[in-house]
């Protein structure tokens, strides 16, 4: 839900840390508008970190190694990813002021990103805001098959080893439903919201170093969290 009327003129990392207690994110038009506008959807997509469904060929992609998967290691080249045009997408929602508001972030330790590597080279990943017990996925790219995926993932088991409660995924994509990605009204969100917001959990609780298999084990389940 948004419109002209909520355009936001000016907004620190503050007030959008705030705002995401509020259940609200900001988004722009396009890369060119120089505004932002509050979104608060009617239907909120989350993806319940107890009911993870990764595929079976993803799950061999990910025991295989194919792709390194580092946190926290290039925000500036996820971000780049998940704003550059692709099939099927020409423009995208991240302007300048988002850069810098969730680069602010990331250098206080808020923003968090998973990424995936290929022959040194960054080929996939996704960046979001850890506050507490909840994780609001902002965005996520991939120009290698299933880099994004494996990213989710790993995002997932980092997630469930810290102890979070709530990963927001913002909308219901069909890339998300092969995850168990479901869609809740806005009421049930605030309620999941604010017992996520109540307690803490550690973002760094899972090793950088964990192996594929201890995370497979930790979403699908098989694993002591």
């Amino acid at each position: 839900m948004a419109s002209r009327d909520d355009i936001i003129i000016e907004i620190t990392p503050q007030v959008l840390l705030k705002a995401y207690t509020c259940g609200i994110f900001p988004m722009a038009e396009s890369a060119e508008d120089p505004a932002l506008y509050w979104i608060e959807p009617q239907q909120r997509g989350i993806l319940l970190l107890d009911q993870v469904h990764v595929p079976r060929r993803l799950a061999r992609t990910i025991r295989r190694g194919v792709y390194e998967v580092r946190i926290d290691s290039d925000f500036e080249g996820v971000i780049d990813g998940c704003a550059a045009s692709r099939s099927g997408r020409r423009t995208t929602w991240i302007n300048r002021k988002i850069r810098g508001l969730y680069r602010d972030l990331f250098q206080a330790g808020y923003c968090h990103t998973v990424e995936t590597w290929a022959g040194g080279r960054l080929v996939g990943g996704l960046y979001g805001v850890a506050l507490h017990g909840a994780y609001f996925g902002e965005s996520m790219f991939s120009t290698a098959r299933d880099a994004s995926k494996v990213a989710l993932v790993y995002l997932c088991a980092r997630l469930t080893r810290g102890g979070f409660s709530l990963l927001d995924t913002q909308f219901v994509t069909e890339h998300l439903k092969q995850f168990g990605t479901v869609e809740i009204d806005r009421s049930e969100f605030h309620a999941l919201l604010e017992k996520a917001l109540a307690h803490p959990a550690d973002f760094h609780a899972l090793p950088k170093d964990a192996s594929p298999q201890q995370v497979l084990d930790i979403v699908e389940g098989r694993a002591s969290v």
